[in-house]
């Protein structure tokens, strides 16, 4: 007797359908209820006739699999017995190709606990081997005349051990620390880093209130956008099962369950939004309003040609906004005009990049997005034409009286936007090249040639700012 969520997959294939079914409409999620006044058994019912689970590309427990297998060519009855619906376990049966018979779930039974012993005791009788991982398969084991632990905790698994003989264990694989790292993509984090550019321009970074209150919001940012992270991996299950290497993320793997991620994710984002209310009502209310388009990019905008970068441009030059909000200074529109310029620049940095792959490995449409090969001719000047109007907003915020008023050597500031032109040229170039294997921002950051320019120009502003030089003419 093999049971399916958790043992043969470590996944929870009624939490898969229940998504799904979201999905396809939220309402569903409304409707839910309703469906369980009726029973465990009418919600499966109901919620697998809007879902359809992939057997194919379900994660399956590759150790315990062997073993099935080694003991089926050995003439052993193996038997599916399942709390899951009918439908999902005779797809996985059909899959695999291992199974004698099939029990599972029907509009009237939820074959769990003791309803799931009665029915192997009726199919078998009290002769049978039960492969289970959870609480609810105790009453089973007891019955049983020998268990097979499938990624049983360990306090679980010493219960099991003085009821009946364990014939074989497998242990479970450990999410740890590392994977919840890689989940939550904390090297992501580096953009949140946008929020300190206000503190920067405003020469307010000696301010030790200010510097704290960046802190805090940065972490709120992180922590917020950590949990969409989440959400949209979680949203994504099946698509990147389908993907040869977003296959192998935490919950496409099934190595975090779907469970954790989803109360994980609540908990980070009331976290960051604790942390934003106690900055000001007016962050908090920015943090929202990120949240609210990250949401709606992840889900629906990012499939629209041109939309998904404009859109990009909008969720960098927001951290810059929220950076002035969080610490009070004003945003120049000067900063705003070369925010959204600069960053859908390097917006298109990044489609470009995908598209020369994609022309690299002779594809056409890059999948999940609105973009063809050809539209790089359409691209590469929208993209450089980006930058140097980032470039050109620059020149005009040098000459404006303000700044002339605020530095104290002004034409120095003109240093920096030749910078400008040989920093953003040299990622056009890159991208050019094939070479540009990351986030434009991440890779800016990581890259020591991107790191060394960034910081010479800074010092350059910085110059400016406090130091009065006079060039001979």
């Amino acid at each position: 007797m093999v049971d399916l969520d958790g043992t043969l997959t470590p996944t929870d294939t009624l939490v898969e359908s229940i998504i799904q079914v979201v999905k396809q409409s939220p309402i569903n999620f409304l409707r839910m209820p309703f469906w369980l006044l009726g029973g465990r058994a009418e919600l499966k019912k109901q919620v697998a006739a809007r879902s359809s689970i992939a057997p194919a590309l379900l994660p399956y427990r590759q150790d315990f699999l062997s073993f099935l297998q080694a003991e089926k060519s050995q003439g052993r009855r193996i038997v599916l017995a399942t709390a899951a619906h009918h439908s999902i376990a005779t797809g996985v049966a059909t899959h695999l190709g291992l199974f004698d018979t099939v029990l599972a779930t029907d509009g009237y039974d939820n074959l769990k606990g003791i309803a799931k012993l009665e029915a192997i005791k009726n199919e078998v009788g009290d002769d049978f081997v039960y492969a289970g991982d959870s609480a609810a398969d105790l009453p089973i084991w007891q019955a049983a005349k020998a268990a097979i632990l499938v990624g049983a905790v360990p306090g679980l698994a010493v219960s099991i051990r003085k009821q009946v003989p364990i014939e074989k264990e497998f242990p479970g694989e450990s999410g740890g620390f590392a994977l919840w790292i890689r989940a939550l993509r904390v090297h992501q984090w580096l953009k949140n880093l946008l929020l300190f550019v206000p503190l920067l321009t405003a020469f307010s970074f000696t301010h030790i209130a200010a510097l704290v209150t960046m802190v805090v919001a940065f972490l709120a940012f992180s922590l917020a956008a950590s949990a969409t992270y989440l959400v949209n991996d979680l949203w994504d299950l099946e698509s990147d099962r389908a993907h040869p290497r977003k296959r192998l993320r935490p919950f496409a793997s099934a190595r975090i369950p779907i469970q954790h991620g989803i109360a994980m994710s609540v908990f980070l984002m009331l976290a960051a939004l604790a942390m934003a209310l106690a900055i000001s009502t007016g962050f908090f209310c920015i943090l929202v309003l990120y949240v609210a388009l990250t949401s709606a990019y992840s889900w629906m905008l990012k499939g629209y040609v041109l939309v998904d970068v404009i859109m990009l441009s909008v969720l960098y030059t927001l951290r810059i906004l929220a950076g002035s909000v969080a610490i009070g200074v004003t945003t120049s529109s000067w900063l705003l005009a070369f925010s959204i310029f600069m960053f859908l620049s390097l917006a298109l940095v990044k489609r470009c990049s995908e598209l020369v792959s994609l022309e690299l490995a002779e594809g056409e449409i890059t999948r999940g997005r609105d973009y063809r090969g050809t539209d790089l001719v359409v691209l590469w000047p929208l993209g450089l034409g980006a930058a140097l109007s980032s470039v050109v907003v620059f020149g005009l915020f040098i000459n404006s009286p303000d700044t002339q008023a605020r530095y104290a050597t002004p034409a120095l500031l003109w240093l920096v936007a030749l910078g400008l032109i040989y920093w953003l040229a040299r990622l056009w170039i890159k991208t050019s090249r094939g070479e540009m294997h990351d986030d434009p921002v991440v890779y800016a950051i990581k890259d020591f040639g991107s790191r060394t320019t960034v910081f010479t120009l800074v010092m350059i502003v910085l110059i400016g700012r406090f130091a009065t030089l006079e060039f001979p003419l």
